[in-house]
């Protein structure tokens, strides 16, 4: 059966646009409304795919987002928002159930690509299991992708909406079977963690980030983008200062726009790399944080690191 999709965008230049896309992308609409029909009691049907705008976020925009979380959760369906930079951390504190694909300031080539990504999880449709490497693969080519079609979208100046529908790329397959919780293991872990490599020294992994960054005086800062390493090394310095890190914080420290930063994100969070912690003062906020298996790594790096400058 065809899917189908909601719309939802307070601009209307913007849900017309979101609704050329899902019916480039080959889907039913369902409808476009205001972000606040989300919170009236009249019927607003969900379909497989939400779109979504909110580029600003206030206290009626909060409580829409966080129903919408909570009825796309319960449905099933998969959500892609676009927002800003300056509303990021609202919008993804409110979005903490239904794994959404949140896209900042997006171009159409993005949303194409985001759409073609989301319609790959729905039910029946059948992915093979992907490996570590894979995945990173099919990230590294999604952006590829992105930056191509943007690319053809500027020297043709052909609206995205007319090009040829974006082919949906696989779905991000579960985290690897050496990331998942083992209940066996559970009973151990306590005594694992008097084991753990120390963390290291944060002043030296700032200087060591600083290092990196001073490339990009120097030569062009897509030829060193390693955005999955960047954040990983900002992560470990602030666990080692036992400060808190904000999804937009982490999107700067990776050195790549946050779109794609996001993606690295949700791919290193599924790998059990990151995780999301809620703040305990304030749920309308949440930070990112290394896993325990993702810090003994960083720390056990750090101590080799030392230890071979030492013989050096």
């Amino acid at each position: 059966m065809r899917l189908t999709a909601s719309v939802f965008a307070d601009r209307a230049h913007q849900r017309h646009e979101l609704r050329e896309d899902g019916e480039g992308a080959g889907l039913r609409i369902l409808g476009d409304d205001p972000v606040a029909a989300l919170l009236t009691n009249e019927a607003h049907p969900l379909g497989d795919v939400v779109l979504l705008d909110c580029p600003q976020v206030d206290g009626g925009a909060m409580a829409a987002l966080s129903r919408l979380d909570m009825r796309a959760a319960r449905a099933g369906a998969q959500l892609i928002v676009s927002t800003s930079v300056d509303a990021l951390d609202d919008v993804f504190g409110c979005l903490d159930q239904c794994e959404p694909q949140i896209l900042v300031a997006p171009s159409r080539a993005e949303r194409l690509v985001a759409l073609g990504q989301v319609m790959t999880r729905m039910p029946g449709r059948k992915v093979r299991e992907l490996s570590d490497q894979d995945r990173i693969m099919l990230l590294r080519l999604t952006e590829q992708v992105t930056q191509m079609a943007e690319r053809m979208d500027r020297i043709g100046g052909t609206p995205a909406s007319t090009a040829a529908p974006v082919a949906p790329a696989p779905a991000p397959a579960q985290a690897p079977s050496a990331f998942r919780f083992d209940g066996a293991r559970a009973g151990t872990e306590l005594a694992e963690k008097a084991a753990r490599p120390q963390l290291p020294d944060p002043r030296m992994v700032r200087k060591l980030i600083r290092q990196r960054q001073m490339r990009a005086r120097f030569f062009e800062v897509d030829l060193f983008a390693d955005p999955a390493w960047d954040m990983l090394l900002d992560l470990t310095a602030a666990k080692a200062e036992n400060a808190k890190v904000s999804v937009t914080s982490l999107c700067i420290a990776s050195g790549v726009p946050p779109t794609t930063a996001l993606r690295w994100i949700g791919q290193m969070t599924e790998a059990g790399l990151l995780r999301r912690i809620e703040d305990e003062t304030d749920r309308r906020r949440a930070f990112i944080t290394l896993t325990d298996k993702a810090a003994d790594a960083m720390s056990a790096y750090f101590a080799e690191l030392g230890a071979n400058a030492r013989v050096i």
